[in-house]
């Protein structure tokens, strides 16, 4: 069975040989660590003894020449993972940036975080950091237990001993913290996210007095969070603590120990203090593990996350790049349901939009309209059936092609952060004659040029100190750059002034006589009346669909009846 490798497998697969180097560099440093012990065993067998200071000169030099060798190999090793931490950014920045932008889309933006990013941030500290050292030098445990054994058998069984006592903390440490810590980083991601969108919301918020009431809800979470946080850190500081006692309490026994064998001539006093230092080197791994398993935790769990999201959102297959779309749109069954929900928004729809039409969409609320428009735009997928433009499946269309022969113009104006002319640009290249054409069928233009600084102002997310009608216009005037075939309107006027409408009945003269298709979403009869077709939804379904005026009669045939089908306010 062939197992499909995540983009983090194969990104980490791709620095392997970066850490076979690092683990190379790991194992010199740890040959040079012994260099401590051999000088201690030198000084004191030899030098002491014999008063030669010829030798001590000489030992003290080659030690400290070793010391400097070890920590320039220190600073290489630590350089190669600062590199394999910059390349694993740019292997997987760009696919995680669209990671976290398919997840707000699939989820209508309840989602919508930076988590994948900020995960992918902690992975890369965490392989620079000291905790991944620790396990390049575990391998050398063996090694310095086995040269504790040749100086004497006690020093070995009883480095063993302690390792084992230590490694028994280690596992303790896991049991007891990894799941709490866990469950933290959960709420803590959840607490974030739910404060994000809030602050969105600053302006109901402050308006309507709900501050208190969000800041309790947050507030929930925050204590949640820090009793789970508080739970581990007791924890593993009871641990932590263990493990010192441990620790400092086998560095005095074995002192002890070589000092009785020592009294009775086994070894000499060289090989007392050897001994010691290099049962605190071969534990020295076991103790910086349990110092970092906090951080070694959050990596695992940052990792098992990023694998999880990359599985649930494979990368998008390269497509070969249709002609230029027309703008003939044909709906055949189609069935949408908006991510996150079991009840299907659109049902079974079967119709024909030619190019050129514009279409009035009406219906009441819940109705399926905006999912209608989601859906013709390959937002969201279709459950069953297919919607296709110019004949090809739109989700068949290469997004960075298809997006400059479309505009949009949603129910919610988001203007970006960035000059106006860069919003209406779409944040491409800016040319100057198309930006100020789609701010003239928009009528927007002289609007613009009587701001500080005209087209260069700059904005903000929100729009500034823009209106909700400015704002509808510039998202119109983005709507209509480059001279789409397609351009879909969901409740255009919703903020819009006598003014305003008329600038938008003027646009779509203009779309008309361009041959543009144009779906509009309304519940304001005004737009309508520049319409070629109407559709009525309802409960998800098509009621009727054809030309203004039979639609129209239709309604009047309904309201005879008192039948009301729709409404058009």
């Amino acid at each position: 069975m062939n197992i499909v490798k995540t983009d983090l497998e194969k990104a980490l697969n791709l620095c392997k040989g970066a850490f076979l180097s690092a683990a190379g560099f790991s194992l010199l440093i740890n040959f040079l660590m012994i260099a401590p012990s051999i000088y201690m065993l030198q000084v004191y067998d030899r030098v002491v003894t014999t008063g030669n200071m010829t030798t001590l000169l000489m030992l003290t030099l080659i030690v400290l020449l070793l010391f400097i060798t070890m920590a320039s190999l220190e600073w290489v090793r630590s350089q190669i993972l600062v590199r394999v931490s910059t390349r694993l950014e740019m292997l997987l920045n760009t696919r995680l940036f669209r990671v976290a932008f398919k997840q707000a889309l699939f989820t209508g933006g309840r989602q919508a975080t930076t988590q994948a990013l900020d995960d992918l941030t902690g992975l890369r500290q965490f392989l620079t950091g000291n905790g991944l050292f620790a396990f390049f030098d575990v391998p050398w445990m063996p090694v310095y237990l086995a040269l504790l054994f040749v100086f004497h058998p006690w020093f070995g069984w009883f480095s063993v001993a302690t390792a084992i006592l230590l490694s028994l903390v280690a596992v303790a440490t896991e049991k007891a913290t990894s799941k709490t810590l866990s469950d933290a980083n959960n709420v803590a991601i959840a607490t974030r996210a739910q404060l994000s969108k809030n602050l969105r919301n600053a302006e109901v918020i402050e308006s309507m007095g709900m501050l208190g009431n969000l800041h309790r809800r947050w507030m929930e979470g925050a204590v949640k969070v820090l009793n789970l946080q508080a739970v581990a850190s007791s924890r593993a500081g009871l641990l932590a603590a263990l493990s010192k006692i441990i620790r400092m309490s086998s560095q005095s026994l074995i002192l002890g120990l070589g000092a009785y064998l020592t009294i009775e001539r086994e070894i000499s006093p060289g090989l007392m203090i050897a001994g010691s230092i290099l049962m605190g080197r071969a534990l020295a791994p076991i103790d910086l593990m349990i110092g970092t398993w906090k951080g070694f935790i959050s990596a695992r769990g940052q990792y098992k996350r990023l694998n999880e999201i990359l599985q649930q959102i494979p990368p998008e297959k390269e497509q070969m790049q249709l002609p230029d779309p027309q703008g003939r749109i044909q709906f055949e069954n189609t069935v949408v349901i908006p991510p996150g929900g079991k009840v299907p928004a659109i049902k079974g729809l079967n119709l024909v939009i030619e190019k050129g039409d514009i279409i009035g969409v009406i219906g009441p609320s819940g109705a399926g309209k905006s999912t209608l428009a989601r859906a013709v735009l390959g937002i969201w997928p279709t459950a069953n059936g297919v919607i296709r433009l110019d004949g090809a499946e739109v989700f068949n269309w290469e997004r960075e092609h298809i997006g400059r022969f479309i505009g949009y113009l949603p129910q919610d104006i988001e203007l970006f952060e960035g000059s106006i002319s860069e919003n209406i640009a779409r944040f491409g290249e800016i040319i100057p004659e198309k930006v100020v054409e789609a701010a003239k069928m928009a009528d927007v233009h002289d609007m613009i040029l009587r701001l500080p600084e005209g087209y260069d102002t700059v904005i903000g997310a929100t729009g500034g100190n823009l209106s909700g009608g400015q704002r509808q216009r510039i998202g119109l005037a983005r709507a209509l750059y480059g001279n789409p075939v397609l351009v879909v309107l969901d409740e255009p006027n919703s903020n819009l002034d006598e003014q305003g409408e008329s600038a938008l009945e003027k646009a779509l003269l203009q779309l008309k006589q361009k041959q543009t298709t144009v779906i509009i979403i309304t519940h304001r009869n005004n737009v309508l009346s520049k319409v070629d077709k109407m559709m009525i939804l309802n409960d998800g379904a098509l009621v009727v669909y054809g030309p203004k005026t039979q639609v129209i009669e239709y309604l009047q045939q309904q309201q005879k009846q008192q039948r009301p089908v729709a409404s058009l306010a």
